[in-house]
């Protein structure tokens, strides 16, 4: 018995933790599906924003008490305009998906969300973390010895 309670708290802690991703193998995965010069913005802009918004963490969340939206995931996309969390009002939308899809391991729809988002007017200034720590700075750090 005390083994399977011991099981059951280890399966239950793996299921509640975040994926944080390495930087080179979050340079890789962006690469890979063609974030690299997507709409101008280089894959050093996307691999700053994702860091200065949610450090790499894919369950990353933060609530936005000003109009009761909330960020998800490792780009911080958010509830009032891009996805469906069932709770922020006057919801959007845009993305077409469940914010929880945003919390995944698997960045695949996070990264189709983010497409998404830049193609809008504001492109990447859209994310308040971009305008404050990438905006017209050198961004060579972030894809250094990646091997990209």
């Amino acid at each position: 018995m005390k083994a399977l309670l011991s099981l059951g708290l280890l399966l239950l802690s793996v299921t509640v933790q975040a994926k944080v991703y390495e930087r080179c193998e979050l340079v890789r995965t962006l690469k890979s599906h063609g974030m690299d010069g997507y709409l101008g913005i280089t894959l050093a802009n996307w691999v700053c924003l994702a860091q200065h918004e949610s450090d790499f963490n894919t369950q990353a969340t933060n609530y936005n008490s000003w109009d009761q939206s909330t960020d998800y995931g490792i780009f911080q996309i958010n509830s009032r305009y891009w996805c469906n969390d069932g709770k922020t009002p006057n919801a959007v939308n845009a993305c077409g998906i469940s914010c929880s899809v945003l919390l995944q391991d698997d960045i695949t729809q996070a990264i189709q969300c983010a497409k998404r988002v830049v193609k809008d007017p504001q492109g990447i200034r859209a994310w308040v973390a971009w305008r404050s720590h990438c905006q017209n700075q050198d961004l060579t750090q972030y894809i250094q010895n990646c091997g990209v």
